[in-house]
């Protein structure tokens, strides 16, 4: 009996679902450009190295390039075309933009998926290598340059636009706070 190399997977992207037959060695960036012409995702290295495939799965950050198809099967993933409502951007976009938190513009779908995760991870006072205090009851850290780039590492720009792409995501952060904040109130 012949083992089958294929198998058939939902792929919930961007809120829409798309079903369909990858061989088990398809990765979810090879689906996502290949399969689904969702090109906003970029190959770079090709193996988890430099984050320029860095999507949203479950609400978390993964390298696109090193997640199997078959292991995304009914998982909520949002890609850099995702992220907009309409014709307005995600707050991370527009720092971005606004901060020019990118040049060439290769690495920047990467950088912002990431740095939407790095604000969410911040918020609910997950540590990083650079925080002082880790104690639970310490709460989040101040987002200091040096721990947006600690939290931001696993993206390389290659046009070393590092300075911008610091102030988009303290910007972007700042805005989450603000909104929270009166969200609460």
């Amino acid at each position: 009996m012949a083992l089958s190399t294929s198998s058939s997977v939902t792929l919930n992207i961007n809120g829409e679902k798309h079903t369909l037959s990858v061989d088990h060695r398809t990765t979810l960036l090879d689906a996502l450009r290949e399969r689904l012409d969702l090109t906003g995702t970029k190959k770079g290295c090709d193996h988890g190295q430099c984050g320029a495939c860095t999507v949203l799965v479950d609400g978390r950050r993964t390298v696109s390039c090193l997640q199997l198809a078959v292991a995304s099967d009914e998982r909520e993933i949002i890609t850099v075309e995702g992220l907009a409502d309409g014709d307005r951007l995600h707050p991370v976009q527009q720092a971005f933009l606004d901060l020019d938190g990118f040049q060439c513009g290769y690495c920047t779908p990467g950088q912002i998926c990431s740095a939407i995760a790095v604000i969410e991870e911040h918020a609910a006072g997950w540590p990083s290598a650079v925080t002082e205090d880790v104690r639970p009851e310490a709460g989040p850290p101040p987002l200091t340059p040096e721990e947006i780039r600690e939290r931001m590492s696993g993206n390389l720009c290659r046009c070393s636009a590092y300075v911008q792409i610091v102030q988009a995501v303290a910007r972007a952060a700042e805005e989450n706070r603000t909104e929270t904040e009166e969200t609460a109130a």
